[in-house]
């Protein structure tokens, strides 16, 4: 997103800039979009309200900074998530396993986490009057893209059959994190998210397993 014409963001102190944004998110989840001015920002980090604009320009661009900062943390966890689960699968009968670890990983680490809840609703609900929200938290592909690496190691291993890896990483988060997100904060939603996960892997692995 862009900064307002004729004006540059500054690029800050990181100390000041992560201040800015743990206050921001804090506020967002808390006040909503609309209530949340850049003077309550700026109070709660601590800085003034010059900074806040200095480094992020107005407040739809600070909401995107909020997001993508999201979104690194999820593809972190992702990535820690692979490298505890997927790097070493000795053969097929500890795919599935080593898939539905996987899956768990990420639901207990970060997608089960109030904040990130939190945060897809905020999305969710500020997309009528900010219709660019919707798409921010998934403009990133470096989650699915991670995955697809190891799928593309394990058709090569001969564990999976996937031509397209991306595709079967698309399909496997379809099947197994999907359904998980969609019930955040819905309320009196239950659900059995071990039953999901394991259902969901299955399901992946009748289509992917090799012939």
């Amino acid at each position: 997103m862009a900064a307002p014409a004729g004006k540059s963001i500054r690029e800050g102190s990181a100390q000041k800039r992560s201040a800015i944004l743990l206050a921001a998110r804090a506020l967002f989840l808390s006040d909503g979009f609309d209530r949340t001015s850049m003077d309550l920002v700026a109070a709660e980090a601590g800085v003034s309200k010059r900074t806040v604009y200095d480094y992020y320009g107005d407040k739809r661009t600070l909401l995107a900074a909020v997001v993508d900062h999201t979104v690194e943390a999820l593809s972190t966890a992702v990535q820690r998530a692979i490298d505890e689960n997927l790097v070493v699968v000795p053969d097929a009968a500890q795919l599935e396993h080593a898939l539905v670890s996987f899956a768990e990983s990420i639901t207990v680490s970060a997608i089960g986490s109030s904040d990130y809840a939190a945060l897809m609703r905020l999305l969710y609900t500020e997309a009528t009057n900010l219709p660019e929200t919707r798409s921010m938290a998934w403009n990133a592909e470096e989650p699915e893209d991670a995955v697809a690496t190891r799928f593309a190691a394990f058709d090569r291993d001969g564990l999976l059959h996937a031509p397209d890896p991306r595709l079967a990483a698309d399909h496997f988060v379809a099947l197994t994190i999907s359904p998980l997100t969609s019930s955040l904060g819905v309320v009196g939603a239950e659900v059995d998210e071990h039953r999901v996960i394991v259902e969901g892997v299955r399901a992946f692995l009748r289509a992917y397993r090799p012939f």
